[in-house]
């Protein structure tokens, strides 16, 4: 894993800007793509020896000020501007060992208490608890499974999902917004590298540096029992842990989603009661 995150954000960002698109005229062949850090320092209104030093991670504690200005140059949005931002914080990009995480009683009730899919992740997309209409409805989902690792290694996920190069995007995107400075804490570091061995997508991908907000969004698949199913997919944050988030699927009501939806959790529950039916 790289020791200088904030110069690899920087320099994944500004070569993926098109020197056009901010005012600067291009002329002859460039060698490099997407802007020079001179280009950078200038439009940012620093100086080129000083952005040098940030990639180089030389300057540790840069102002607010200055990093905001180099964001707008590379274009970041609200969540790439923050994560910049926690990159640049004295030491938040240390390595970090965080425990693993137990999912408060309370939510655990929660979970077995709503007649939705539900599910609990940690920072890492690791899932510490389900129900069993969130089993029903992603069939590679249960404890101790990586979102993120079935997103790019479980075949089942893609043959599900309708956009599948738009849902890896967004996770990876997602991912590296949770992990932050983190990426070396040792948990991710093995993830980010037996990701990057098995999924050429996923290396690509990481190495653009993405970041998108963790909020909800929406989910299109074809699930195998139940057919279509656009759903909206709601993250909320769990209090009194380090990041662990309840994350719920939920139809329109009255859809034909809802419907199918009612239907998966029907077939659930109905293989549920043969499973707890004695044998005889």
């Amino acid at each position: 894993m790289p020791q200088n995150p904030l110069g690899e954000f920087l320099r994944a960002r500004r070569e993926l800007i098109d020197p056009t698109d901010v005012g600067v005229r291009v002329t002859g062949v460039r060698r490099t793509p997407g802007l020079r850090r001179e280009e950078v320092a200038t439009l940012a209104g620093i100086s080129a020896d000083y952005y040098l030093r940030l990639e180089q991670g030389r300057d540790r504690n840069p102002s607010r000020q200055v990093l905001q200005a180099v964001a707008r140059v590379l274009q970041l949005d609200a969540a790439g501007t923050d994560h910049l931002l926690s990159l640049a914080t004295p030491g938040g990009a240390g390595p970090r060992r965080r425990p693993r995480d137990t999912v408060p009683l309370g939510t655990r009730q929660l979970l077995e208490a709503l007649d939705l899919p539900a599910f609990v992740e940690d920072r890492t997309f690791e899932v510490l608890a389900a129900n069993r209409l969130a089993t029903a409805l992603w069939p590679s989902l249960h404890v101790g499974q990586n979102r993120l690792r079935a997103v790019f290694l479980d075949e089942r996920e893609g043959t599900m999902v309708l956009d599948p190069e738009q849902a890896r995007a967004g996770m990876v995107a997602a991912f590296r917004a949770s992990v932050g400075a983190g990426t070396d804490d040792p948990r991710v570091a093995r993830l980010v590298g037996e990701l990057s061995l098995a999924s050429p997508e996923f290396a690509r991908l990481w190495a653009r540096h993405d970041v998108r907000d963790l909020a909800g969004g929406t989910a299109r698949l074809q699930h195998p029992e139940v057919g279509l199913l656009e759903l909206r997919r709601e993250k909320l944050a769990v209090g009194g842990t380090d990041g662990q988030l309840l994350v719920v699927h939920h139809a329109e009501r009255g859809s034909a989603s809802a419907q199918a939806l009612a239907l998966l959790g029907s077939l659930a529950l109905s293989r549920m009661s043969d499973e707890r039916a004695p044998r005889t």
